[in-house]
């Protein structure tokens, strides 16, 4: 009988510790979730109220890249590299072609709903 108990509370520890420890990795993983959500959100309202933007990047090889950036009402193309930036000229904001997020989002999806198709398509059937 002393046996049995000495089992039963062996076991009764072990589910403890087990529930114990899932609890405090579910408050763990919430933490997580909550100050990242709050360290994003901080950082796209202190981007948002910048004067500076990216319009467009154009990769040229792995650690060259040419951008168009807005600062305040100017429009300037610059070459970025791996250790330094460079002034290309300045540009005309009424020559340039840019693109909306909208476009780009519905392009995006009709793409990938295209590829989707053709993957279906060559799918056998069972």
């Amino acid at each position: 009988m002393t046996n049995y108990c000495v089992i039963l509370n062996s076991r009764l520890e072990a589910f403890a510790q087990l529930l114990t420890l899932l609890v405090i990795f579910i408050i763990v993983i919430t933490i997580t979730y909550f100050s990242t959500r709050f360290v994003g959100n901080f950082q796209k309202e202190k981007l948002g109220r910048s004067n500076i933007q990216i319009l467009e990047t154009l990769r040229i090889s792995n650690t060259k890249y040419i951008q168009i950036v807005k600062i305040g009402k100017k429009v300037f193309a610059i070459a970025v590299c791996k250790d330094s930036i460079s002034y290309l000229c300045e540009l005309c904001e009424g020559d340039l072609q840019l693109k909306t997020d909208s476009h780009n989002k519905n392009a995006n999806a009709e793409s990938f709903k295209v590829i989707i198709d053709k993957f279906k398509k060559d799918k056998p059937e069972a």
